[in-house]
């Protein structure tokens, strides 16, 4: 019998692109706070930032969940040395997007395998995400369309939506850019005996 599966993620992304690849499993999100957490990482490069919070989460779920695969998963944007987070607003949001107007920034996503609270597997992938030269009228224009799904993405923008109209040109898989590699985390979970292999 397989373990059973847990996401330790509140993400209707991840939860829909376990589902879309037939995977079977509970969700339950992880009760940490990522702030603090990230708070004593002073230093550290976004990947690693990413990571340990997808840990932090996969362990956090596994503590409560005896012999079950936990995944947890965690994603950074990167920019200019900084690590940004979700926009607490839309003039946020707008600010954001302005300032990532025709650069090229990072998506650092995390996945994380825990059972019984130990840590065994971990993975990292990287996506280059080059934006357009965006006018400010057309920003606006996107935000109003788009509404508070802008504030549920670090970019705020949803690449599987009308977030694909911002970008010139990505380096990276869209699961790295959703925010779960699932590739690498379906052929783990078939080495565990997870899902059918």
């Amino acid at each position: 019998m397989p373990p059973r599966l847990v996401l330790a993620s509140a993400s209707p992304f991840r939860k829909a692109l376990l589902e879309n690849a037939g995977l079977t499993f509970d969700v339950e999100p992880a009760q940490i706070d990522e702030r603090a957490v990230e708070e004593t990482l002073d230093g550290l490069e976004p990947e690693d930032v990413a990571s340990v919070l997808a840990e932090a989460k996969a362990q956090d779920v596994s503590a409560r969940n005896p012999g079950a695969i936990v995944i947890g998963s965690d994603q950074t944007l990167s920019f200019e040395g900084e690590i940004y987070h979700k926009a607490a607003n839309m003039d946020e949001a707008r600010r954001r997007l302005l300032a990532l107007s025709g650069k090229t920034h990072e998506l650092n996503s995390a996945v994380v395998l825990a059972r019984d609270g130990e840590t065994i597997w971990r993975h990292m992938s990287v996506a280059r995400m080059k934006m357009r030269d965006l006018d400010p009228g057309f920003v606006g224009r996107h935000l109003s369309n788009v509404g508070a799904a802008a504030l549920s993405s670090v970019g705020a923008y949803q690449f599987e939506g009308e977030g694909i109209q911002l970008f010139e040109r990505i380096e990276g898989d869209y699961f790295t850019i959703i925010g779960l590699p699932l590739l690498p985390l379906l052929s783990e979970l078939r080495q565990l005996e997870a899902i059918d292999g």
